[in-house]
Formats: structure tokens, sequence, C-alpha cells
């Protein structure tokens, strides 16, 4: 090939790149695929469905485009050695693509470090990833979270001592075995140091000593979904509001803006939407910068010469910012208004969506009939409630996947009165 040719391809290829947007550019790097058929084992804290509805719903919203299955099978009291015994029967009958797992709490048994039990973990675990690899699946390797007793301390809780040499191995086991690690163990256990430096018995996570409320499973998913490479990148619109121009539109578009007595409005198309948090689990953004990492959701407008703004989106108040707060940038992902509630109704229906696949699997696929009601009606009986459910579940599905398509907003910022 010709020097000049080769310069040519090079130019071309450069420009391609340059031309992707951020998060276009990010998509690549994330671990879960449009297509993606994902999995989440693992123990109670799996079971309890928060930090895995979480890490769906941010991928949905954020790929609102991809069609993606995502099916949760935690079992309270489960270990690593337990999830292998139950592979062939839970997990790959859903024929996973992308799996994580998330063992650790139950196999070392709530006690100090013992070599025995670390090594069959590592075993165990070793033998999960061979068996989904040899299945063409990808995995992700997740730690447990630290227990949280009330105590100024928790890093020298013997416990927390076992679970971070576990972590360790399990970081070794993913290595050898070429596969995603996601700690979620030390992200965790930084954020409660910190607290107990403000207050000795600051409880962050909610929930018991073992399986976190919603803010601890926020924390959690936060962390993960930062090892399996999650874009941080929404969407970002700047604006200068004296001149009534567009100086940059990223990931969405603006138009009909207009700037007439002091009043900045216009249209925002955006490609995506801003992650659904769980509305119980907000205040979580005040310990850890969940909205910087995870949600970049942005709106800065330059020129503006009242003190301060309130913004409305398709006529409803959203919120209120000062003109110095606005040039700098906000993240609206909290106070969007209609979009921040559209994001909200998706996070509700993916709660019912897991549910009721929760419903179908341990209620009625798994339900074992006494014996005397072991008969052939029975099982077209039970045959029948799961073609109800999964019909049930595959219209929820549907509805997902139409309410993570963002809609144009109506955006006005005018000066506040108060």
């Amino acid at each position: 090939m010709k020097k000049t040719n080769v310069i040519a391809l090079a130019s071309l290829i450069a420009a391609a790149f340059t031309a992707l947007t951020p998060l276009q550019a990010a998509t690549a790097e994330f671990a879960i695929r449009d297509g993606d058929r994902v999995v989440f084992l693992g123990d109670s804290i799996t079971e309890q469905r928060q930090y895995t509805t979480f890490i769906e719903a941010y991928t949905l919203t954020r790929f609102p485009q991809w069609h993606i299955t995502f099916r949760n099978i935690g079992w309270g009291g489960d270990t690593a050695q337990g999830g292998l015994g139950r592979a062939g029967r839970d997990m790959l009958p859903l024929k996973p693509t992308f799996v994580t797992i998330d063992f650790g709490m139950n196999d070392h048994g709530y006690r100090a470090f013992e070599e025995n039990i670390f090594n069959n973990y590592v075993d165990k675990q070793t033998q999960l990833v061979a068996l989904l690899k040899d299945k063409g699946a990808r995995v992700a390797l997740l730690t447990p979270q630290p227990i949280e007793e009330k105590r100024p301390n928790p890093d020298k809780d013997v416990r927390n001592e076992s679970l971070r040499k576990m972590s360790d191995g399990l970081r070794d086991v993913a290595a050898k075995q070429s596969v995603l690690f996601a700690d979620q163990f030390d992200p965790y256990m930084a954020v409660m140091l910190k607290a107990r430096q403000a207050d000795p018995n600051a409880l962050i996570g909610g929930g018991d000593a073992v399986h976190p409320g919603p803010a601890g499973h926020t924390i959690m998913a936060w962390a993960v979904l930062k090892c399996l490479g999650a874009p941080a990148a929404v969407s970002s619109a700047e604006l200068d509001g004296a001149g009534g121009k567009v100086i940059a539109a990223t990931d969405c578009q603006i138009t009909d803006l207009k700037v007439a007595g002091g009043v900045v409005s216009f249209t925002r198309k955006d490609a995506t939407l801003p992650v659904p948090i769980d509305p119980a689990a907000e205040g979580v953004t005040n310990l850890i910068p969940l909205l910087a990492d995870l949600s970049r959701y942005e709106l800065k407008v330059t020129g503006l010469t009242a003190p301060k703004y309130q913004l409305l989106i398709d006529d409803k108040p959203a919120a209120s910012f000062t003109a110095q707060e606005l040039a700098q940038g906000c993240n609206l992902t909290l106070t969007a208004g209609p979009i921040t509630e559209q994001a909200r109704r998706i996070w509700n229906l993916v709660t019912d969506k897991n549910n009721a696949f929760f419903n179908r699997w341990r209620g009625v696929q798994l339900f074992e009939e006494p014996g005397w009601a072991k008969t052939p009606a029975f099982e077209a009986t039970r045959e029948k409630e799961l073609a109800r459910i999964d019909e049930q579940i595959a219209q929820l599905e549907t509805r997902i996947h139409a309410s993570c398509q963002p809609l144009p907003h109506v955006f006005v910022l005018k000066p506040a009165t108060n």
C-alpha cells in the first residue's frame, strides 16, 4: 500500500473515532452489550433484588435502543458451592450471555479466616467460571460487601478481615480465568469508615448488618457498575443565555432556542435518560459521587444576569438555580421534573418485572406439590400458570423498553421572584 494511502486511511480512522459522541465511545468499554441475556447469581443479598435492579435500570435507560433481558436467581443462604450445584436447574436454562456472581458472605461462615473455607470458595468460584465460559457466557466476579455493625472500626471486625482475604482470592481467580472482577468491598468499606469518622455509630446501608437497605444496595451497584465500565455521560447542553446560541450539545438536540425578556426557552431531545434512583436511597448521593460517576445529565447556561432562575420543564416547576450555578453547569438527574419522573416510572416497572420473575421461578416453577397432588392435571395447571406469568413478564419488558425512549421536552429558565 502506498504511503499516501496509509496516511489517508489513518486519517479516516481518526476522524471516525473523533465523530463518536462520549456515550458512543464509552459503550465499547461497558461489559453489558446489546442482545445480552444477563443473569445475576448470588445469595440472599442478590435475592433482595435491589443492587441488581439498579444495574438493570441503569443499563436500560442508558441504552434505550438495546434489547436485553435480566434475570435474578439469588438464593438466601447460598454459597459458591451451592450456586455451582444449582447451575443446571436455575442458571443454564436461561442461556445467559453475561453473568454476575456475588458469593462470599455465607461461604466464610461469619467467622475469622480459615484456610480450608477459603480454598473451597476459590475452587468453586473457579469451577463456576469454567462452566459458564464453556457455555460461551462472559462473567463478572463480584466481591461481597462488608458487614456493617455499629462500631467505629468495621475494618477490624474479624469477619470483615476474612471477607477481605476472600475478596483478594476472588481477584486472583478473575485474573487467572481472564474474567471481569468487581470489587464492592473496598469502596463500601471506605464509605463506612468515612462516616464513622464523623459519627462512630453511623450506619450507612440501612437494613441489617448483612443485608443492606436501599442505600447500601445503591452503593453496591455504584461500585459494581464502575468496575463494569459503565459510562457516566447521559447528555449535556451548553447555551449562551445572552446571545441565544447553542455552544455545545452532546447526545442531545437543542432546538427552538429563544431569549426574550430575560427568559431562556428551548426544546431538548436527549438520546438517553438519567439513571433511575430508588427514591428511598437518594440521600446516598451525599455519601458517594454517584451522579458524577454514573449520571451526568448536564445543563450549562452562561450570560444570565438575574441572581436566581427557576427551571420549568413542560410548564412544570422542576428546580431553582443561581446564575452562577448555571454558568458552572448543573446535573439535573434528580431535578429534571417529568424526565426524572419518567426514570422513576421505569424503576417501578423493572421492580414489578423482577418480582413477577421471582414469583414464576420460586413460586410456580420450583413449587413442590404434595404427593397426593402429583397428577397430570396438576402439571397442566402449572404449565398454564407459567405461560401466564411469562406473558406478564413479556408485556412488562415491552412496556419498559417503550418507557425508556427519550421524549422532547420544553425547558424554560426564567428569573425567580424569591
